[in-house]
């Protein structure tokens, strides 16, 4: 019996690339995967463009093809945590970009190491196609998150990795209503094999990730598998007490013994004073409210994507798979 592989694709109004990716995908198993089943789940966010029917018409003619059509723009990582769900696969690809910014080629020499025993295969960023500024603040945030953290995360590495059925179902039962994939998988513990590759420019299109959805990933991430923010807070606040404090012991001495008029306090120094101080408790708010907003997603909302419509599913299947996790978890 063929061993089966799951590929997700994530894709919000790619009209023009979903057919090619798939088509990309179908080849590679094709020339170099003769002995491997392919399912390929292609997980759409609400598209409000023509990519839902192309994708229905691509599961028509493909029934390897399964697509997962979001009810909500739920944002890409958390579109793919659904689709893990779903996985049925005996390792599966956790996210193959539809644009090919990541090479398909890769699937075969990852699915080769993962043969080798290699419960997690990743795909290393070594260089990539893009301008100075975004490419340096890439790299800044995977070294920011590495020092951090309290688990080890590779640097420059996304979701394009391929994993083993144990690894995704202990994904799964994390339930997470934000998910940090990357991180999950870091949190899981097998040793990674790593795989360097060069990240191509988009062909056709834009990405959907616009800065501002690059922000917040970058924020859950930070904040997700860390506490040094909390502990910075706590250690700055106990210094600026102590500071305060002594700069008024000597600031009194130093008005009670001297006649100098200028040590007379003013009204400049208190408005100084007054926005430093609210600054830093703002920016502690802030860094609170962080750690707060993901307590109150996940305990209010878990982990659950409402869905419009699902394409080529066995339902026997998807009911075993799902009785599975939920005993597990």
């Amino acid at each position: 019996m063929k061993k089966k592989i799951t590929v997700i694709s994530p894709c919000f109004n790619e009209g023009s690339n979903v057919e090619i990716c798939h088509e990309a995908v179908a080849r590679v198993f094709e020339e170099k995967l003769p002995g491997y089943d392919l399912e390929h789940i292609f997980a759409d966010n609400a598209s409000t463009d023509d990519t839902p029917q192309i994708l229905e018409q691509i599961a028509a003619e493909d029934p390897n093809v399964r697509v997962i059509v979001n009810a909500r723009n739920v944002g890409p990582l958390r579109s793919v945590y659904n689709a893990l769900k779903s996985a049925t696969g005996d390792a599966v690809l956790v996210m193959m970009a539809v644009d090919l910014q990541d090479p398909p080629e890769l699937i075969a020499e990852f699915v080769m190491h993962w043969e080798k025993g290699h419960k997690v295969v990743q795909g290393v960023r070594e260089n990539r196609d893009e301008g100075f500024v975004f490419h340096n603040l890439r790299r800044l945030f995977y070294r920011s998150v590495k020092l951090v953290s309290n688990i080890d995360i590779p640097v420059d590495v996304g979701e394009f990795q391929l994993v083993d059925i144990s690894v995704v179902e202990a994904l799964i039962a994390y339930d997470d209503h934000d998910p940090y994939i990357r991180g999950l998988i870091a949190y899981a513990g097998h040793r990674p094999y790593s795989v360097p590759y060069f990240v191509r420019a988009r062909k056709t299109g834009f990405s959907k990730n616009r800065f501002l959805t690059l922000v917040d990933i970058a924020l859950n991430g930070l904040f997700t598998f860390t506490t040094t923010p909390i502990r910075l807070m706590t250690v700055f606040g106990l210094m600026l007490s102590i500071g305060s404090i002594l700069y008024g012991i000597v600031n009194m001495l130093l008005i009670l013994l001297s006649d100098n008029p200028s040590l007379q306090p003013g009204i400049s120094t208190l408005i100084v004073a007054f926005f430093l101080f609210s600054g830093v408790q703002f920016l502690f708010l802030g860094i609170l409210g962080e750690y707060i907003l993901s307590i109150h997603g996940q305990v209010r909302f878990g982990s659950k994507v409402l869905e419009a419509k699902r394409l080529n599913f066995d339902k026997s299947t998807e009911k075993t798979k799902r009785t599975k996790s939920r005993s597990k978890a």
